[in-house]
């Protein structure tokens, strides 16, 4: 896992304001979102996570996601998949 992955994800678990590249954690209140290219990948509202490729399904999408605890991304075939389970993308709770 790259330094600036691991280091977001820290920030994002203890809720705390990050930026470095193009990688931000913003709170707001409840709401804390991990984004990526201004896109929101990730986000935990009021403990609750929830994610998705926000119809990007880049490498460094499914890195920053794999960074995630619970979250385990692979593709086969063009398709990705979800901690074993084939996954559209789209916003799903964790």
């Amino acid at each position: 896992m790259r330094k600036i992955t691991e280091d977001a994800i820290r920030a994002f678990r203890n809720r705390q304001e990050f930026k470095r590249g193009n990688t931000e954690v913003r709170v707001f209140g409840h709401l804390c979102q991990l984004r990526l290219h201004g896109n929101v990948i990730a986000e935990d509202k009021d403990g609750e996570l929830w994610i998705t490729s926000a119809g990007w399904e880049s490498n460094t999408t499914k890195e920053r996601l794999n960074g995630l605890p619970t979250v385990s991304i692979h593709q086969k075939d063009y398709q990705w998949y979800l901690n074993g389970n084939v996954w559209d993308g789209e916003w799903i709770l964790i």
